[in-house]
């Protein structure tokens, strides 16, 4: 009897909690609501439209944990090469940034498409792998970023290239997870706007942590990129399907074998990639002079950090409003689409050169990020819709080593250029001009010649 009157108080504590574990409880479930409820309505809004039931959803939550890593990084090295130095040191810095990581990616972009090609039924370990690289390659970088040395700049170029490697896979993938009466402009949309959501969420959470020190920024990246690699393998299994595909053939000879290679385009396709490039040139352009001339010469009454963040927020701004126009848009007419944002950059870079002020500055740096936004995903469109699937991975990692090259010498020209504003935003006109007449150039030849936006093998 004695057992059991041992036993009987202990059940009764258990079976009859007291106040204060009532209120834990209660505490618990206020903490944990806001929590799970804001988790709920991401959810809610990135598997919405069907993107649940074909895949998309878990693409666009990928794509987010993607772009808040990246960001992450991009604070560590922006307050080592840039904020760190006065302007003379820093234009130095960024140009020797640019020459040790920016050309060797040059040379190494071209080789990830085709070995990505013969990784068809990969492609989540794909994605996960260049996760898993910027995990490891931030956890190196955080020893040499207080410091600036150069054995911060080989990293940043695996950095890169990872990088690289997940948006081409990334860009093949879109089409495989496209749900029910979406079209491809709203899709890749759709997870680029995840993307900048996240980016600009976690951009001040990276200003937090380099307020700590230098090398958490790269901590918490590398914890994001860990996350990274684990969702990757939560993407559908029809991801890595390679059914209906070859292999790219990279002889010149694909006329006579009839099997798509990589020289497949269509010269509206090509049009729009030149188009593209002019406006990633502009964006280098612009970050870079802008950063260098606002340093000198701040906005009327502001310092220069309040001066770059207004053109920085204004240009993020117009890239996620034109992300979510895309959103919108059914994209029948993706060369007509390219032209007309072209037209507006155009007539905004130039009235920014004639009446040259902060206002207009800022404006151009919004219109900039808007037409950009709009334009890229209206040349994804088109080489989802006219390159064969067979080579398509190696499509995008052409068209994006290009534009990249392009964003490399824009930056350049901006690095170089005296601090001159006027002649700085002639330059900008200029840049522009030259991709808005491959863009009606190649809008034109699809209103005269509607098949040409077929796929044609040379």
């Amino acid at each position: 009897m004695g057992h059991y009157g041992q036993v009987a108080p202990v059940r009764s504590s258990a079976d009859g909690p007291g106040p204060a574990s009532r209120a834990g409880r209660a505490v618990g479930r206020a903490l944990h609501l806001p929590i799970t409820g804001t988790v709920r309505g991401i959810r809610r809004a990135t598997h919405a439209h069907g993107a649940g039931e074909s895949g998309l959803g878990k693409l666009i939550e990928l794509h987010a944990i993607n772009g808040a890593g990246d960001v992450m990084i991009t604070v560590a090295l922006a307050s080592t090469v840039f904020f760190s130095v006065p302007t003379d040191e820093a234009r130095g810095r960024v140009a020797l940034y640019l020459a040790i990581t920016m050309a060797p990616f040059t040379l190494l972009a071209p080789v990830i498409g085709p070995l990505l090609d013969r990784l068809p039924h990969g492609r989540r370990a794909a994605m996960a792998a260049a996760m898993l690289a910027r995990a490891l390659l931030a956890v190196m970088m955080s020893g040499a970023v207080a410091t600036g040395g150069l054995e911060l700049y080989p990293a940043a170029l695996g950095v890169l290239v990872a990088s690289k490697a997940y948006g081409v896979v990334r860009s093949a993938v879109v089409p495989r997870l496209l749900p029910p009466k979406f079209s491809l402009v709203k899709a890749n949309s759709r997870v680029t706007l995840a993307g900048l959501l996240a980016t600009g969420a976690a951009a001040p959470v990276g200003a937090g942590l380099q307020a700590i020190g230098p090398p958490w920024p790269l901590y918490g990246a590398c914890a994001i990129f860990i996350w990274g690699t684990f969702a990757a393998f939560t993407l559908p299994h029809k991801v890595d399907e390679a059914k209906g595909e070859r292999r790219a053939r990279l002889s010149t000879h694909e006329a006579h074998s009839r099997k798509p290679g990589l020289r497949t385009i269509s010269r509206p396709v090509l049009c729009g990639l030149l188009a593209n490039a002019a406006m990633r040139g502009l964006s280098g352009f612009l970050i870079f002079f802008l950063a260098f001339l606002l340093r000198e010469h701040p906005l009327g009454g502001q310092s220069a950090a309040v001066s770059l963040g207004i053109v920085g927020v204004a240009a993020g701004v117009g890239n996620a409003a034109g992300t979510a126009v895309g959103a919108w848009l059914r994209a029948r007419a993706p060369e007509t689409i390219i032209a007309a944002v072209l037209a507006v950059t155009l007539g905004v870079a130039v009235l920014a050169a004639v009446f040259f002020s902060g206002l207009f500055v800022a404006v151009l740096g919004a219109t900039a990020g808007f037409c950009q936004a709009l334009a890229k995903l209206s040349l994804d469109a088109m080489i989802q819709r006219d390159v064969p699937e067979a080579v398509r991975t190696s499509a995008f990692a052409r068209s994006e080593t290009l534009l990249q090259m392009a964003w490399v010498l824009g930056g350049g020209i901006g690095i170089v250029l005296p601090l001159n504003g006027v002649l700085g935003m002639s330059v900008a006109a200029a840049i522009v001009a030259t991709g808005t007449l491959m863009a009606f150039r190649g809008a034109l030849t699809t209103a005269h010649h509607p098949s040409s936006s077929h796929p044609r093998v040379a």
